[in-house]
């Protein structure tokens, strides 16, 4: 009975648990059912939403395509009223431009026509010009005038140095430019004083150079006087101005700084000297060979003492020896004893002249640190031999001089012609000429002179020795400008005595030489006196008539016929 129990129980167990399982098995499909059923309401939902987003963006596209096509016809139509617009804005503009250019050419034809006026008129204007110049140099050559060119040197730095006794306000005006070259015969100079209106003053010259012209510009104008040695005149061209004018760059050019000789190397910076010599040769190439020899002595005037810079002591080194001038008794100024040269170029010309330089007294001042406190002379002296019995003979005995010079010359033994103090390659030996009759020598003498610089003593702060070389300068160069003044108001008594300076070039100021006067200034407001100064004695030179320049007995041959 327990066990039908327990059977039964188990029985019903079993069919409990069967019931379970089925219950279990249909709740599982039942939730796999729900969980399928949720995803596809999901899926459903999803897509529904989907949907609405695709219709709502149709819907937004086709509004917006809708408003671009009404956007896109307005900006089409409105390109087309533009375009028509600038279209016949470019024709109008082309049709002007046509109208231009036809403006254009006509002003071309007319604007080449001006030029060629202009040329004409200023061709005939040029050849004006060069005839007055010459009538003038035709004038200058009979009343005997001095003839004054003026060089403006550029500003330079050491223009803006003040120097120690100069106030801070006129410090602030020196940078100031009030020199100014109008043409190439004016220079224009604007005196201003505190409290008074500027005044414009004009001075007239043969010749005015401006800050930008070179020394070939200054050189062209002076070689032509170099013509009338070997015609038989003396010559002088003397550079004055203040200290740091440009004077010595204006006679020599550049200078070395160690030993103050003129450098060689640029021969666009060479200056009068240099050049000069180089000229002469050149000419007397052109000559007869053996008709012509050249001397150079070296002098400078110191103190109002005359120092020989080529004479050398019996060791044979060079130093500087005082000398004197005197009278001659034809009534000439000469300086015995003086070292006078034999040089057969212009190199060996050129290193005498360095030589020369290398003794000469130099000081620094406020003004110029390299300033030179003595007045340099360098005289070439050129001896022409001529026949006696050429003098007013026909052309052909012109000719056959010239041959007796060449066979003359070619009698010279060689000893000779090697001895560079003695002789020259194309000139003979004055003893040998004075062997020759029938040849005679004629003298005619180039003077190069670069004078030292007036000075103002406050400005250019000197003391002790420097302060008295100053004084002498100052001195010499007013006796200089007494002389002159004298000769213009043709007095009775000419001063020449009055310094060793003017003695030494009475002959060439006095009418014995073509005289040309380079006058060097600074256009700075601050060297305004100093440059009033230079203005004022080219001006009362330009004055001076000596009289037509005598030229020396040299035969006039006759034309052929």
């Amino acid at each position: 009975k327990h066990q039908l129990f327990k059977v039964i129980f188990l029985g019903e167990l079993f069919f409990f648990f069967k019931q379970y399982q089925g219950f279990a098995r249909r709740s599982t499909n039942e939730v796999l059912q729900l969980y399928s059923a949720h995803g596809q309401q999901q899926k459903l939902q999803r897509s529904s939403v989907v949907t609405q987003l695709r219709g709502s963006i149709k819907k937004r596209l086709k509004q917006d395509l809708k408003s671009l096509r009404s956007f896109a016809l307005e900006l089409s139509k409105d390109f087309q009223r533009q375009s028509k617009t600038y279209l016949y804005q470019v024709l109008t503009a082309v049709q002007e431009i046509q109208l231009q250019n036809e403006a254009l050419q006509m002003f071309q034809i007319k604007a080449f026509d001006l030029e060629q006026s202009l040329q004409e008129v200023t061709e005939r204007y040029e050849k004006e010009k060069q005839k007055r110049r010459a009538l003038h140099n035709s004038l200058v050559e009979l009343r005997g005038n001095i003839r004054v060119h003026c060089r403006i040197r550029p500003l330079l730095p050491f223009d803006t140095a003040a120097g120690h006794s100069i106030s801070q306000d006129r410090q602030r005006s020196f940078s100031e430019k009030v020199a100014y070259a109008v043409d190439d015969e004016t220079v224009l100079v604007k005196c201003s004083r505190p409290g008074h209106a500027s005044i414009n003053k004009t001075f007239q010259f043969e010749r005015v150079y401006s800050a930008s012209e070179s020394q070939d510009a200054v050189f062209a104008d002076v070689a032509p006087l170099l013509t009338s040695l070997l015609d038989g005149y003396n010559v002088c061209i003397m550079a004055y101005g203040q200290t740091g004018s440009g004077k010595t760059y204006t006679m020599l050019g550049p200078q070395l700084e160690e030993n103050f000789a003129f450098s060689l190397e640029d021969e666009l910076e060479l200056g009068i000297i240099p050049r000069a010599a180089q000229e002469v040769f050149r000419l007397i190439s052109e000559k007869p060979p053996g008709s012509y020899w050249v001397e150079v002595s070296v002098v400078e005037v110191y103190n109002n003492e005359i120092f020989d810079l080529l004479a050398k002591d019996s060791c044979g080194k060079v130093f500087g020896v005082k000398r004197d001038v005197v009278t001659t008794k034809e009534g000439k100024n000469d300086v015995p004893l003086l070292t006078h040269e034999t040089v057969e170029n212009a190199s060996e010309f050129l290193h005498l002249v360095n030589r020369g330089l290398q003794l000469r007294v130099r000081h620094p001042t406020l003004v110029h640190a390299h300033s030179s406190r003595s007045h340099l002379v360098v005289t070439l002296t050129i001896t022409t031999i001529i026949s006696e019995d050429n003098c007013g003979t026909s052309w052909e005995d012109e000719q056959t001089s010239q041959r007796l010079n060449k066979e003359v010359s070619c009698t010279f033994p060689q000893k000779m012609r090697d001895n560079k103090s003695t002789s020259s390659s194309r000139a003979s030996s004055p003893a040998q000429l004075e062997a020759t009759e029938k040849l005679k020598q004629v003298k005619t003498r180039l003077q190069l002179v670069d004078l030292a610089g007036s000075e103002c003593v406050g400005m250019s702060g000197v003391t002790g020795a420097v302060l008295r070389e100053t004084s002498f300068i100052n001195r010499s160069l007013s006796a200089l400008a007494d002389v002159l003044g004298a000769i213009a108001e043709q007095r009775s008594h000419v001063p020449y005595r009055n310094s060793k300076l003017t003695r030494l070039l009475q002959d060439s100021i006095g009418g014995d030489a073509k005289l040309l006067v380079m006058l060097c200034i600074s256009p700075d407001q601050k060297y305004l006196t100093e440059s009033m100064q230079s203005l004022g004695f080219g001006t009362r030179a330009r004055q001076v008539q000596r009289g037509q320049v005598k030229k020396k007995n040299f035969p006039v041959p006759s034309k052929a016929k």
